[in-house]
């Protein structure tokens, strides 16, 4: 895998939900660092996108390829393509009755054959990253959400995935708690992750990503630098779009 190779490549993909189309010949590469951000209304098929790169949603038509691997081909073992995709969901999605280190420990011991002592290791110095390391012994139902949601990072992150997938990851928490994952996500992209994150956050759009998505009614409408995506848009429903959440 080159940085001139798409780690992750969409053609002409379509899902349908009966009469509904969620996917309309969608296509689109991401290279290896990048930091792409899609944006668009609710019900424009961000998230389905995202989650038909890692299989959670099986597309009807066209092709998506992970790091050289086509995730539809029946052949293809999801679970093992999964282990280099990290993906953090609006709703936290940790196991209530573990604890946080167990939650971060987990995976790693049983998908990569880590040692639970390196394991361990490996989740002290995750929740350091993500700013929690006091919290290794507390149970989800403790936590803030911002907390939970910044322990759903690390967790994805302990598993040391190519790929980073963000589905709303703010959208579920207080006002007061998104700067704190927002901060953990900028670092991420500073040490060069590459990141792909639906989101409704247009300061961390602008801050973060290499390229802006704006997609809707399962299209992608228009795509481009921050500079030119704020400054510039071309498309009229981008610009209406801007105009309501600026």
């Amino acid at each position: 895998m080159t940085a001139n190779t798409p780690i992750i490549s969409l053609r002409n993909v379509y899902k349908f939900y009966g009469q509904l189309t969620a996917l309309n010949d969608v296509s689109l590469d991401i290279y290896p660092g990048e930091k792409v951000v899609i944006i668009g209304p609710s019900g424009s098929g961000k998230s389905t996108l995202l989650r038909s790169i890692n299989r959670l949603e099986t597309v009807d038509l066209g092709k998506i390829v992970v790091d050289g691997v086509d995730v539809n081909d029946p052949a293809t073992n999801i679970n093992k393509v999964r282990q280099d995709l990290g993906m953090v969901f609006q709703n936290f999605n940790l196991f209530p009755h573990k604890n946080v280190l167990e939650n971060l420990t987990l995976a790693p011991t049983k998908l990569r054959g880590m040692s639970q002592e390196a394991a361990n290791l490996l989740a002290v110095e995750l929740l350091k990253k993500v700013d929690i390391s006091d919290k290794a012994a507390a149970y989800p139902s403790r936590l803030s959400g911002g907390q939970q949601q910044r322990v759903a990072i690390a967790r994805a992150l302990a598993m040391s995935p190519k790929i980073m997938l963000f589905d709303e990851p703010t959208s579920a928490l207080d006002p007061e708690m998104i700067g704190e994952v927002l901060d953990v996500m900028v670092n991420l992209a500073r040490e060069g992750m590459t990141m792909v994150c639906v989101t409704h956050e247009m300061g961390f759009a602008r801050e973060v990503a290499d390229r802006i998505i704006f997609m809707d009614k399962g299209e992608i409408l228009e795509e481009g630098g921050p500079e030119h995506f704020f400054a510039n848009p071309s498309h009229p429903r981008l610009q209406k779009f801007l105009q309501q959440i600026l």
